[in-house]
């Protein structure tokens, strides 16, 4: 378990479960390419044997040697939220050329996994959409055979984004908002098993393909807050207000923070209202889908990971 597996993007959420995975099945040889300064630095505390650059992928340089002498390239380098469009061009699509670029100059061409988004089939248009999209476009366009694996929305141990920051939001204010009725269906991933079809991807070389990677549980957004409350023991009433009045709120945020934690545009994916293809993933990769109440407990749970939070 000595080749080289080199993670652009690998300090974000799922690249720490990643990481921690493989670490615990006996993987040595991981290098990690992220920009994020203080995730990195939280990557190197909790992993303190494993190689961590902090690097700009999107501009040319050094850290280029890593690709073309990897045996393993797994392309997590996502931008997903924010305000504006040009950080979600340069850390989704500029960072993509160069890495498929310098994979195409190796004659014995490390193989690659690449993550995308069910994002790419959904009915929203915003940013994040726009910029995954052009991402899994060149990917396919770039002739590397390569699975491509299109994850929802994912929760589980560092997350700073979603689930995770709910909870920390939970714990600081007065009541709960929800907007509108909470009734907006999501399909959560949980990061530990996504990780799990990483590993099997790359222990067992699956080819060019495009999966869908689907929470196999329908789980209403209210119901999502109600169960990160009952895992964490907050006491903090849970309110619906008009959706309008949310937006607002939102809006008003954005004028004072110039990376909010939520924004209009992910409010209005919230309420999209799509429902991404369940396919029999555990099958197809040789892995177990944890059921969602358990995902939960062991998300703000465990023991060692629980307590890490990762920025924005």
């Amino acid at each position: 378990m000595n080749e080289k597996i080199v993670l652009p993007g690998g300090a974000g959420l799922v690249g720490q479960n990643l990481v921690a995975r493989l670490r615990d099945l006996g993987y040595t040889n991981i290098v990690v390419l992220d920009k994020h300064e203080a995730n990195v630095e939280v990557l190197k505390r909790t992993q303190p044997e494993v190689q961590v650059e902090c690097v700009d992928i999107a501009t040319p340089g050094d850290w280029l040697r890593h690709i073309k002498d990897a045996a393993v390239v797994v392309m997590l380098q996502a931008q997903i939220g924010g305000i504006d469009y040009q950080h979600f061009v340069r850390n989704n699509v500029d960072s993509t050329r160069l890495i498929l670029d310098a994979i195409k100059q190796k004659e014995n061409r490390p193989y690659l996994v690449h993550i995308s988004s069910s994002v790419v089939e959904s009915v929203a248009d915003d940013f994040y959409t726009r910029s995954k999209k052009a991402q899994e476009d060149m990917v396919l366009a770039s002739g590397i055979p390569c699975p491509i694996l299109r994850p929802t929305l994912m929760f589980g141990w560092f997350d700073r984004k979603h689930l995770g920051w709910l909870s920390r939001f939970m714990k600081k204010v007065p009541v709960f908002p929800i907007p509108g009725d909470g009734r907006y269906m999501r399909q959560p991933l949980y990061v530990g098993d996504f990780c799990n079809i990483i590993i099997s991807c790359i222990e067992n070389r699956r080819g060019a393909g495009i999966y869908n990677i689907s929470g196999h549980e329908k789980v209403d957004y209210i119901d999502i807050i109600r169960q990160i409350k009952q895992a964490t023991h907050a006491r903090t009433p849970i309110v619906r207000i008009p959706y309008g009045l949310f937006y607002a709120l939102l809006w008003a945020w954005s004028l004072m923070d110039k990376n909010p934690p939520f924004t209009t545009q992910q409010l209005a994916a919230l309420s999209a209202k799509d429902e991404f293809e369940v396919i029999d993933w555990p099958g197809i990769f040789g892995v177990k889908s944890t059921p969602f109440r358990d995902a939960i407990a062991e998300t703000f749970n465990h023991p060692r990971y629980s307590s890490v939070v990762l920025e924005f």
